[in-house]
């Protein structure tokens, strides 16, 4: 059993982060052994964590977030993940993904244990609670257990999973999908950033021996549950007046390459009959889906692309864009995703361009683990429970067969994947009184 020595023993309804300094720092000391966490000196650890954060990746022009996978930023990343487990005495462990986990105990030979965590990552141009509010989370949930000498009978972990965006390679949730055998190795070492590095080139840049990339069973075998928290990506918790959710599934989704190939010319020389031009079949394709997406009450958004030659008196010869479609079921994302391709192919044959359709990555219909999501709803005093089509490492893992769970924490604006991405304090200090709430039902 592991047992912590708090400072202090606060009710479990309060929670100090939101009335303390956001300049408060913790001791680095490294007393103490991996089965007891050192509890911080401030209960203010949400904010000062935060803070620390903040500038890492961050845009001066726009205040958007550009943290990519194996890059520098990423590398700041990781570094404070492991200063904050060391703050802590957890015991940090690297799977063979790159996937990291701070454990508060043995989940080998006491486990398995009970994981939380989520990515510090993010798309272009990405909103600062995406990811990092759930790792931040963890760490102070933790703090909290620790304040109020909460023993535990139950290893308790932190997760920061690898490139969940998958905005620099590609592939959404790589690092979860590596480790869980959803994602071949050898065709995640393939992977191409927009300036023709591969994934295994990164790797090793990254000082990650690209060979060890694979499915890691003995890290899986240490989680028994794994719960997520994550800044809601909608407007639900607003409209119930509530700061926090459960999640009761994640709808079907993918990512779709559309590559449509015509013929480059003048702009000014050609005539508009001559022409076989793939921006024109590129401009109905991106009509055809949002159509599709508002009859079926699913989403479709071609939200990149790359044209070459890409200039301004040049007829493209290539147009590449890529199709990111959800539905609440998988029947209606497929029925999209056939009408879309057929349209789209029927006006290739009427501009003379052709089109291929290529399947990036593909995620069926994640039901979370229906007496979990109960139990943590009741636990939560009659927490709303909201179907969520963003993925998430979670879903992943709960596809591989972890019993699994997510919390959303309200987001006043609505708006995810972008500056204006928000949470007040005090919701997020509800979010980590939720999460550490549920790890003491979880782990005691």
């Amino acid at each position: 059993m592991t047992h912590f020595s708090p400072e202090e023993s606060p009710s479990s309804k309060h929670f100090s982060s939101a009335e303390g300094s956001a300049s408060s720092k913790h001791s680095s000391s490294a007393e103490g052994s991996a089965s007891s966490v050192r509890p911080m000196n401030n209960p203010a650890s949400f904010v000062s964590m935060w803070s620390d954060l903040a500038e890492v990746g961050r845009s001066p022009a726009s205040g958007g977030y550009r943290r990519f996978a194996l890059t520098p930023e990423d590398g700041q990343l990781r570094e404070w993940f492991t200063q904050e487990a060391d703050r802590r005495g957890l015991d940090l462990t690297v799977d063979r993904a790159g996937n990291m986990w701070a454990w508060l105990g043995n989940p080998d030979s006491d486990g398995p244990g009970i994981a939380t965590g989520s990515h510090l990552d993010s798309v272009p141009e990405g909103g600062a609670f995406d990811g990092p509010l759930g790792v931040v989370s963890a760490f102070a949930a933790l703090d909290l257990l620790s304040l109020q000498g909460v023993t535990l009978s139950r290893p308790i972990g932190v997760a920061c999973f690898v490139d969940e965006e998958g905005a620099r390679f590609g592939v959404a949730c790589s690092g979860s999908r590596v480790l869980t055998g959803a994602l071949d190795p050898d065709r995640a070492r393939a992977l191409t950033d927009s300036d023709g590095m591969s994934y295994a080139d990164a790797m090793a840049w990254a000082g990650r021996a690209p060979h060890l990339l694979g499915a890691d069973p003995e890290a899986l075998k240490r989680v028994d549950t794994f719960v997520e928290l994550h800044v809601e990506q909608g407007r639900r918790l607003i409209d119930l007046k509530a700061p926090v959710g459960v999640a009761s599934e994640i709808w079907p989704h993918g990512r779709w390459r559309f590559a449509f190939t015509g013929r480059a010319d003048h702009a000014g020389t050609t005539a508009m009959s001559d022409r076989a031009d793939p921006m024109l079949t590129y401009a109905m394709t991106v009509l055809a889906a949002n159509k599709q997406a508002r009859g079926h009450g699913a989403r479709a958004t071609f939200g990149r692309v790359s044209v070459a030659p890409n200039g301004t008196n040049a007829i493209p010869s290539q147009v590449t864009a890529w199709l990111d479609a959800r539905a609440e079921a998988p029947d209606t994302l497929d029925a999209l995703l056939a009408e879309v391709s057929r349209q789209a192919t029927e006006r290739a044959e009427r501009d003379g361009t052709s089109l291929e359709v290529t399947v990036e990555s593909s995620t069926g219909l994640v039901s979370f683990d229906l007496p979990l999501r109960h139990r943590l709803a009741a636990v939560l005093g009659g927490a709303p429970v909201l179907p969520t089509g963003a993925g998430h490492d979670a879903g992943v893992l709960s596809a591989a067969g972890i019993r699994t769970a997510m919390l959303f924490v309200r987001n006043p604006t609505g708006i995810s994947h972008s500056p204006d991405e928000h949470a007040e304090l005090g919701d997020c200090a509800a979010g980590v009184r939720a999460l550490a709430e549920v790890l003491r039902e979880l782990a005691t």
